[in-house]
């Protein structure tokens, strides 16, 4: 085995060691070279070893994703070792951390300090740097895509330089939020958090048809409101959704909708079978076990509810053995070029497929209905946009193309995947 003095390993290390698979196995790869830095410089010499030698490098964050988007046969990087907190501005309510630092590992911290994140998603083991870029979001009608709340970054160019990116660089910070690692490899982040609060989560059932009629009305008074549909009984168990039957006002176990909301609180800390307080970011998590192969997309808010009507029906008509619950989110608009909420109001319509099985009949059924609803992806879960599609629905595609030509103008930040979207 041959390492380098910057710790990367090239060539002849075995082959349980040159493959890489995400978290949920169902994206590849066998890497010509694995990196794990343990400091900003050694990460800068990485990189400028790599390109030197016409290498492609990509970084995988926690392998969260379930596109190709990690995807590398060049450098493989890992940021593992680069993680924690570097600093604290109270009086700004800003925390720059390293961009291995999961979201777990962060909001400790936080908690700690007096702070929390603005908002958060269902999972929180991802690395920061991923997580964000990907264009990963929580719930919340007036709250936005996560990467909002960046206001600054390190960005490794190829050669090794450093290019520093906050409010006095506004393009880069808008391209850079969520940019899927494409503009540089990120070493380090700046967020803007909000003073520590609480949150008070309530989880019910309803049936569908009063779900879509308490819709609107759910999402205008709770800071958080999502629910999951489940179109079968056993559809809660593929989430480990709790068994909210005791709360259901008809009693039914199919057809039915996981309510939640969750508002900011002054209670005192309490848990009980279906509600409870609590810190932020001890409420947002969901428990999840790696069963699923995601694909959702933001669609306008305005045409939220006849989406999820066409996807349940679809479901239901034409594609029963599709078991696995549609997740339904809110999240407002924002000013990053690439990201799914541009300008855009949406909600959320996700939708799974079990390992194993061959289900893209059913997700390219899915793909169609919601694309026809003007529907954008989550960049980090899978989709069927081509480099056509990317330019014909994201306003700002030809300006994040062209910063990144400027940027890495011999694509070395690229894939197969990320070149027919932005190459």
């Amino acid at each position: 085995m041959t390492t380098s003095s910057h710790g990367m390993t090239v060539n002849d290390f075995g082959v349980d060691q040159a493959h890489w698979r995400n978290w949920v196995g169902n994206q590849a790869c066998v890497r010509a070279a694995r990196g794990a830095p343990q400091s900003e410089d050694e990460l800068c010499a990485l990189i400028a070893e790599a390109t030197g030698k016409g290498m492609n490098v990509r970084a995988a964050g926690s392998g969260h994703s379930f596109t190709p988007v990690a995807l590398t046969n060049g450098l493989h990087l890992t940021l593992a070792n680069m993680t924690g907190v570097k600093g604290i501005d109270h009086a700004r309510r800003r925390v720059t951390a390293s961009a291995g630092t999961t979201i777990n590992e962060l909001v400790k911290v936080l908690k700690a300090e007096g702070l929390s994140m603005i908002n958060q998603g269902d999972i929180d083991s991802q690395a920061i740097a991923g997580a964000l870029t990907t264009g990963t979001h929580g719930t919340g009608a007036k709250l936005p895509v996560l990467a909002d709340a960046i206001v600054g970054m390190k960005l490794i160019q190829p050669d090794g330089s450093i290019l520093t990116v906050d409010e006095s660089t506004p393009d880069l910070l808008l391209a850079g939020r969520v940019s899927l690692g494409t503009l540089g490899v990120i070493s380090e982040m700046t967020l803007q958090l909000q003073d520590s609060y609480n949150l008070h989560e309530k989880i019910w059932r309803e049936d569908f048809e009063t779900a879509m009629e308490m819709h609107d009305e759910l999402a205008e008074n709770h800071r958080h409101f999502s629910f999951f549909w489940c179109p079968y009984e056993e559809s809660r168990h593929c989430y480990c959704l709790p068994d909210t039957s005791a709360t259901s006002k008809t009693g039914r176990t199919s057809d039915v909708c996981e309510m939640k909301v969750m508002d900011i609180t002054e209670e005192e800390p309490f848990e009980r079978e279906f509600e409870k307080a609590a810190y932020s970011s001890d409420v947002y998590p969901i428990e999840y076990v790696p069963n699923f192969h995601e694909l959702e997309y933001a669609v306008p808010r305005e045409h939220g509810k006849d989406a999820v009507r066409a996807v349940r029906k679809l479901m239901l008509e034409q594609f029963p053995e599709a078991i696995y619950p549609i997740e339904y989110r809110f999240t407002a608009g924002d000013e990053a070029w690439m990201s799914p909420f541009y300008r855009q109001d949406s909600v959320t319509v996700s939708v799974s497929g079990e390992p194993g099985k061959d289900y893209w009949d059913y997700l390219r059924a899915v793909d169609k209905i919601l694309r026809d609803f003007g529907a954008r992806p989550h960049w980090g879960k899978m989709h069927f946009l081509t480099g056509e599609d990317v330019a014909a629905i994201y306003p700002r595609a030809e300006n994040f193309r062209n910063l990144r030509r400027k940027l890495d103008p011999q694509g070395f930040y690229l894939n197969d995947h990320l070149s027919a979207l932005f190459g």
